[in-house]
């Protein structure tokens, strides 16, 4: 891991690999050791670097979280690494961040990619899930928030043959601070769409979709593929909101495929 500071709070962040330089931004409620499964694939012919986004992991809380916030952590961490362009590819809260990269920062970018991740702003029933996990966060606290949501992520049939994965994934998160799962809420309830980001991306985009997930709804994930000049679309038919541990094979190879194609 390495550490800088931006905006006076420690940033931390591991590099691996060698080779054009490639992103992976984690979602809400998650660390960099989410994506261990596609650093340890992706290592061998690229440079890879995993952020923990402000307020998860190592990183501390920004005075101010919003998605705008924490694509400048993703740029200061590309300058710090003397990084002029990469290809970021963000797993839900991270698509947000990396589509806020996008729209502020796209001369920085040689490919971007939603992982189970969406452009649509929230509609007003998701608003009103994630201020009832506000309430249940400030009542009972992260860890018992992340024991009883997280679960919901995976197939059951993931759950059901993959218990002690899902059980070792919550209790890696089990000190996240409230705090900080408050902010992204608040974070992701207030951010725009941003359909227009990928309308007007000049190069290929990359869309992993999961057939059963919940969080992202099927359909929705569709409908951005018609967004962009060209998009890259690889669908998890067994997976939920996870396909990183759900379907590691098949996630990975949909990564390097569309690595090779950006990066040629």
């Amino acid at each position: 891991m390495k550490t800088i500071f931006f905006d006076n709070k420690k940033l931390a962040y591991a590099v691996s690999g060698s080779g054009a330089p490639v992103m992976l931004l984690h979602g809400f409620a998650e660390d960099h050791e989410v994506w261990k499964n596609q650093v340890a694939a992706l290592q061998k012919n690229y440079t890879v670097i995993v952020p923990d986004l402000p307020g998860s992991g190592a990183s501390e809380e920004l005075d101010e979280t919003s998605m705008e916030s924490m694509a400048e952590a993703v740029k200061a961490i590309l300058e710090n690494e003397k990084i002029d362009q990469a290809v970021v590819i963000g797993h839900s809260m991270g698509g947000y961040v990396a589509l806020a990269f996008a729209e502020k920062y796209p001369q920085f970018l040689k490919g971007l990619g939603l992982f189970h991740s969406t452009a649509f702003s929230d509609t007003e029933e998701k608003k009103e899930t994630r201020r009832k996990g506000i309430e249940f966060i400030k009542k009972n606290g992260a860890y018992l928030f992340i024991k009883q949501t997280t679960p919901n992520l995976f197939t059951e049939n993931y759950k059901l043959k993959n218990s002690d994965k899902v059980v070792t994934f919550i209790e890696h998160l089990k000190d996240f601070a409230p705090e900080s799962l408050i902010a992204y809420y608040h974070a992701m309830i207030d951010r725009p769409d941003r359909t227009l980001v990928l309308k007007n991306f000049f190069g290929p985009v990359l869309l992993i979709i999961g057939k059963n997930d919940v969080a992202v709804p099927y359909k929705d994930s569709l409908a951005l593929s018609h967004l962009s000049s060209t998009t890259y679309v690889t669908i998890l038919e067994h997976s939920a909101h996870m396909g990183m541990m759900e379907e590691t094979d098949k996630s990975n190879e949909a990564l390097e495929s569309y690595l090779q194609e950006v990066l040629k």
